[in-house]
């Protein structure tokens, strides 16, 4: 049985709830129908500007960088729960969105709910493929805001992309040294064209 077909047998046998990790844009603009989100922690991988992007943020000839989670550490974002009669059309809309490329592997993770119960769940997460082409792999900062100043794909600027995301962190309380440190670059650049 494929690794695909196994995930839906997991998930779409069970007539429960969906819970779904966003740690990038899906923080921001999740694009679907949720009944609620809750502050949340993955342990075991963290969030990285690690995926070259040739489509939302940029294209093949000039790339732009997104998130991805990679192995290692942990990871602050928010988990969506999302009623089990939405979660065919959720989980084919997420595969259309995060999946033009199939740079992300389509796993199941415990994570932990930054609720008043501290609960755990599993929730359907999008970790990074580090054999595809599309890896990056770590990058210096300076290589970041190159590929991020750079990249505009059918999605918008790359540049946006990263300071939505930022912005979306910091309304959840938290921070992400990395990422802040290349939004301080970026305030600091001319406002790109439109």
């Amino acid at each position: 049985m494929s690794v695909q077909r196994q995930f839906e047998t997991a998930f779409d046998s069970s007539g429960n709830d969906l819970w779904i990790f966003a740690y990038g844009s899906l923080m921001w603009r999740p694009g679907f129908d949720f009944a609620e989100q809750v502050p949340a922690r993955l342990i075991g991988e963290h969030r990285a500007l690690c995926v070259y992007s040739f489509d939302h943020r940029g294209t093949p000839e000039r790339p732009g960088l997104v998130l991805g989670l990679d192995r290692g550490g942990a990871c602050r974002g928010i988990a969506f729960r999302v009623a089990a009669s939405r979660r065919e059309a959720t989980i084919a809309y997420l595969r259309e969105r995060e999946q033009t490329t199939h740079v992300y592997r389509e796993v199941t993770r415990s994570v932990w709910l930054e609720d008043d119960a501290r609960r755990r769940v599993s929730a359907l997460a999008y970790v990074v493929d580090r054999g595809h082409v599309q890896y990056a792999g770590r990058l210096t900062l300076a290589d970041q805001a190159r590929y991020v100043r750079q990249g505009h794909g059918r999605s918008g600027h790359n540049r946006d992309y990263v300071l939505s995301t930022v912005r979306s962190i910091e309304s959840q309380g938290f921070r992400d040294l990395k990422l802040h440190q290349l939004a301080e670059l970026l305030y600091n650049d001319t406002p790109m064209p439109r």
